[in-house]
């Protein structure tokens, strides 16, 4: 038997599992959002990055990258463990088709393994549901956990897809978006040292004030 997997987040730049095959391609009728809470690697609890999940769409395609695992039980079931822990936020698998660019209308693999979720905030406690550009890219700018930050996630992302040949104009949207907020973040940090340093100066001026008031008195 064959196990055969299909990336659409970080899987597309870093499967972390042993796999034999690699093939670029895309499935229908998913498109990739940014819906999905992660709290134990890119962000927390109390700050949960936004990471991608698939929302089904009739119509769309969704590309990415199908691993290959063959040579036998063992080696299947050690990728299935490490992908069980890794996706861990991920409450649905489904079985797709998966097709290559030079035959868009026969399948290259089918029974290709997706890893998706519920799009139910009562159910799914992982889904954040949908929100404004600016709304998330706020989030991605400012949630780190673990593994990194939310926003490498996302550079990573908007990357691997370019690298592939295949950009994605919703990546790369919010890639921008969130660039901004780190922008506007970072001349406000600027303007508040900036800031400091002045009352820093002002303050040790009126001490020098003070401190010759003081001699002079004498």
């Amino acid at each position: 038997m064959v196990l055969w997997v299909f990336g659409y987040g970080s899987l597309v730049w870093n499967p972390g599992f042993d796999f034999d095959e690699r093939m670029v391609g895309f499935i229908k009728d998913y498109r990739r959002v940014f819906d999905l809470a992660c709290i134990d690697h890119r962000g927390t609890p109390a700050n949960p990055a936004r990471t991608c999940t698939l929302e089904a769409k009739k119509g769309t395609v969704c590309w990415g990258a199908a691993y290959c695992v063959k040579g036998g039980t063992d080696k299947e079931k050690a990728a299935m463990q490490y992908l069980e822990r890794r996706e861990c936020e991920y409450d649905m698998k489904a079985s797709v088709d998966f097709y290559k660019e030079d035959d868009p209308f026969k399948p290259a693999v089918k029974g290709v393994l997706v890893f998706t979720s519920t799009p139910n905030k009562e159910t799914n406690r992982y889904y954040l549901g949908p929100a404004s550009l600016e709304d998330m890219a706020r989030q991605i700018a400012t949630a780190s956990g673990p593994c990194g930050n939310n926003r490498d996630y996302l550079f990573l992302l908007e990357k691997a897809m370019v690298d592939i040949g295949h950009e994605d104009g919703t990546v790369i949207e919010l890639a921008n978006e969130v660039r901004k907020v780190l922008a506007r973040l970072k001349k406000k940090k600027i303007s508040a040292s900036r800031a400091s340093i002045k009352s820093h100066q002002s303050l040790l001026h009126f001490s020098n004030l003070l401190e010759t008031t003081v001699v002079n008195s004498r």
